[in-house]
């Protein structure tokens, strides 16, 4: 049923035929609301579009899987593969269609699609549109064919919307808008609505180990200390350089967007400070995230490809986080603290061996790991998450629970749903099934072994690189620290080369006992049994091919994906038959205390499927807390009021975890009450008609050379404009190029080009890099063969390097530059590719509106392009003969 919210959101847009702008809080069913207005269309009405961006798709599924569930028929979407007149008979049709900006510009541009019989756009995602986007293009022309036409804009970034001066003014301006509709999650409508009928909430705070605990102190303290030296540069808005707000993603775009247009002229330490901020960032996410194992195997890969570079790892409390994440998996010890230990140990594992080869796998793996050259002996820890046994003990209350609910009443669905556990990621998913379907040590003691695997592939990969080591260059210095060796020299002190030769001993002898163990295993094998070296050599082959497959198909929202992970550990027959029917396999191997649980689902936060509809769920457990995900909670109770629905929290206490969670509602909050004081004071024109900016722009904006113009040619006469036009290749319509030349007044005819991307006249061609583009161009050889093509054909070949408004008009900073010819250096290779192509003229455009003007500048006195020939040029004749060279 429709939320009463969604209904008065709905009633509003209905009202006012121009459209709107809708920005909702983030989790409350963007999707569905869209899908009622979608059902409410009518196609006497007229053909309605909704665009879809690229980072719209898993919002297109949500709308779909709402229309589908109500029997309605869903939207098909208009694709390149479809014929022209394909596409126009569906134009014509009045129904809804998913369609990406870049198709409908261009049969706007070439007049495939009746604007008359356009009755609106539905815009997704409208937070990242700017004036210059490909959605702004298109709703100038298709305003200024069709006023009637209604535009709809829809986004639940609220924060994103605040982002920059003016993003929501300018936004509604750019899509000829003039209300602004807010619904956040504080509204009385809405909070009356979502509290109705509450779910039952249980918060359980876990403490973390002591070890994470200093772990997390020592990250933080680093990146207060970065905090600190980039406070020192002067060149950032000290205000937003904060711990908090260096826990979100958002702050990078903060950052950079106050720093990209003086890049050039930083330093190497105050670029490197802004990328260890982010790296110190992911590290307090994984650290709550994933197991000790794969924080260690994540610290040992930073620790190996930043090496020299990265400023934090030289701070005073980095030694901190590689020390403590050690001290989760192993510790070192000498030989002789525990020889009498090992012969206890070697004795019961003779014993053992005669009882089979599982148990002699055991024995071999067990607490200690001794290098008898070193004398030194790795003793394994391998710390548990603290949240693994609260999950099982949650699991084992809810079958508890069941079952007393069973015995005392009848038995109804509500009892017996589905358990539904949501984590951040795919692989969370998989580690957590396993830690719930197995023993949690037996997990850790694979990734123990896949972590010293691990160090014998990469001491492979860095023997033949041991000449070429490297020293700090002088700028690695935190806290007044002078590092005396690198990190990546560590192992040279005695006690790192233990370390390090003890690790590899200890992977040499789990490879030696794989070994051994496939021998065995191929001579007589009678029986199915699960090793310690299968398990070692492939957690991925046990994981990927079924599992993966089980967690996607749950996330696709499909029929059968409601197959149970959680088997009764007490039928071996059931267990059996789920390693070739359900997502388990035969390896599963239950503690002898364990209890039965329930049907669990893992769900995995990142992809965004409507997975609460798809199961209906009666108990969830929010491993990894998320905002979006609680709200999608409190929508789907409020939706089904008389479905009973327990929720667990699992915060690790005292963490950035629970900040993080706090700080993100309080950003969202800050968002809406800025939107409000900006949309009280907003200024939008009232001839907001789609004839303000078009086709008569160019009146607006008239050339210099029409200024001053000289009396004695014909007295002053101006003759009659004719309409400039550039011909432009289809490709280029996901640049925002196009747009602007249009709004300049100029024609834009798109094509498929074989040779440049713009063409001006027919003596100039033009080929557009952007920045990242040329570099890459550059490593393929592309771009050789197209300045060759183009002065092939062209009189004047231009290359145009089109640097971004807000970056840095520079290619590199004026200490990078060096005085000699480096094959790697870009002004070398640019240098090299004009001397090739002396005929060939490079353009430097600052932005788009630079390059506009430039064109602009470059078509005056020259004929216009001819559509026929540019199409032609670079194609074979039916003889194979290709036309106009001027070779």
């Amino acid at each position: 049923m429709a939320l009463k919210f969604h209904q008065q959101i709905i009633s509003d847009l209905l009202e006012d035929s121009n459209g709107g702008l809708v920005i909702l809080s983030s989790g409350l069913s963007l999707a569905k609301l869209i899908a009622s207005l979608l059902i409410l269309h009518s196609p006497s009405q007229g053909t309605l579009l909704l665009l879809l961006s690229p980072a719209a798709q898993s919002l297109k599924s949500r709308i779909i899987h709402c229309i589908s569930s109500l029997d309605s028929p869903t939207p098909t979407e208009i694709t390149a593969d479809l014929p022209a007149n394909q596409r126009y008979s569906l134009y014509t049709s009045g129904s809804p269609f998913f369609i990406t900006p870049r198709i409908l510009i261009v049969d706007l541009l070439t007049q495939r699609i009746p604007v008359s019989s356009l009755a609106g756009i539905f815009i997704l995602n409208s937070h990242s549109l700017s004036e210059t986007s490909t959605e702004a293009f298109i709703v100038r022309i298709v305003k200024s064919l069709n006023g009637s036409a209604y535009i709809r804009a829809f986004s639940d970034r609220p924060q994103a919307m605040v982002s920059g001066f003016a993003k929501t003014e300018r936004t509604m301006r750019a899509l000829f808008l003039r209300r602004l509709h807010l619904w956040p999650r504080f509204q009385l409508d809405v909070s009356q609505e979502l509290e109705r009928e509450p779910p039952e909430v249980v918060d359980i705070r876990v403490s973390m180990s002591n070890y994470m605990v200093g772990i997390q102190k020592a990250i933080i303290e680093v990146m207060d200390a970065c905090l600190k030296e980039m406070k020192k540069t002067n060149k950032v808005d000290v205000d937003d350089l904060t711990v908090e707000s260096g826990l979100f993603k958002s702050f990078d775009e903060i950052v950079r967007r106050q720093l990209d247009p003086i890049w050039h002229t930083l330093g190497k330490r105050t670029k490197q400070l802004v990328s260890d901020l982010k790296t110190l960032r992911k590290l307090l996410d994984y650290l709550v995230r994933y197991d000790a194992v794969s924080f260690l195997k994540f610290l040992d890969t930073l620790r190996v490809s930043e090496s020299y570079r990265s400023v934090w790892l030289f701070a005073e409390s980095s030694y901190k986080i590689f020390d403590f994440a050690k001290k989760r998996v192993y510790r070192l010890v000498k030989a002789s603290d525990v020889k009498s230990k090992e012969l206890v140990k070697n004795k019961s594992g003779k014993k053992r061996k005669s009882k089979g080869e599982n148990d002699s796998v055991e024995a071999v793996g067990g607490e200690t790991e001794t290098n008898v050259v070193t004398g030194v002996v790795i003793e394994e820890v391998l710390e548990e998450a603290p949240k693994w046994k609260v999950l099982r003990e949650i699991l084992e209350e809810t079958q508890e629970e069941r079952q007393n609910q069973t015995l005392s009443e009848e038995e109804s669905s509500d009892n017996n749903g589905i358990v539904l556990v949501a984590c951040k990621d795919e692989r969370s998913c998989m580690q957590l099934e396993d830690c719930i379907t197995n023993n949690p040590q037996k997990v850790m003691r694979e990734e123990w072994e896949m972590y010293l695997l691990s160090k014998i592939e990469l001491r492979s990969v860095q023997t033949p690189q041991k000449k070429k080591q490297k020293t700090p260059k002088g700028f690695g210095i935190l806290d007044g620290v002078v590092p005396v060796t690198t990190i990546q020299n560590s192992e040279g002190s005695s006690v790192g080369r233990q370390e390090h030769e003890a690790l590899i001993a200890a992977a040499s002898s789990i490879r030696k006992l794989e070994k051994t163990i496939d021998m065995a295993s191929g001579n007589n094998n009678p029986e199915p049994h699960v090793d310690k070296a299968s398990c070692t050599k492939g957690k991925a082959k046990k994981d990927s091919p079924s599992l993966r497959r089980s967690i996607r198909s749950c996330n696709k929202k499909t029929a059968n994906s409601k197959a149970e992970i959680i088997k009764d550990p007490e039928n071996e027959e059931r267990a059996s038959e789920a390693s070739t029917s359900g997502p388990l396999e035969a390896n599963v191997v239950h503690p002898s205390s364990a209890k039965k649980l329930p049907p669990v689902h893992f769900y995995a936060l990142e992809s965004d499927q409507p997975i609460l509809d798809i199961l209906k769920p009666s108990v969830i457990i929010v491993y990894h807390p998320d905002m979006g995900f609680v709200r999608e909670i409190e929508v789907y109770k409020a939706e089904n009021p008389l479905r009973k629905l327990k929720v667990y929290f699992l915060f690790y206490d005292e963490s950035t975890e629970v900040q993080k969670f706090e700080a993100s509602i309080r950003r969202e909050n800050e968002a809406f009450e800025s939107l409000i004081r900006q949309k009280s004071s907003m200024m939008i024109p009232v001839d907001q008609d789609g004839l303000c900016m078009g086709s008569n722009s160019s009146t607006e904006f008239p050339a210099s050379s029409t200024q001053n113009s000289l009396t004695r040619k014909a007295g002053g006469r101006k003759e009659m404009e004719k309409e400039t036009q550039v011909i432009v290749d289809m490709r280029e319509f996901m640049s925002s190029l196009p747009n602007v030349l249009h709004q300049k007044g100029m024609k834009i005819i798109p094509v498929t080009l074989e040779v440049g991307d713009y063409i001006l006249s027919p003596s100039i061609c033009v080929e557009r890099k952007s920045i990242q583009d040329l570099f890459q161009s550059f490593t393929s050889g592309r771009l050789f063969h197209q300045v060759e093509m183009m002065s092939r054909y062209y009189r004047i070949p231009v290359l145009l390097i089109e640097f971004s408004q807000d970056k840095s008009f520079s290619f590199q900073s004026a200490s990078d530059i060096s005085d000699d010819v480096t094959p790697y250096n870009i002004i070398s290779k640019l240098s090299l590719l004009v001397l090739h192509f002396p005929r060939l003229r490079i353009l430097w455009s600052r932005s788009l509106h630079a390059t506009a003007e430039i064109f602009t500048t470059l078509k005056s006195n020259q004929d216009e392009p001819d559509e026929t020939r540019a199409i032609r040029v670079g194609v074979p004749s039916e003889e194979g003969i290709i036309e106009n060279d001027i070779r």
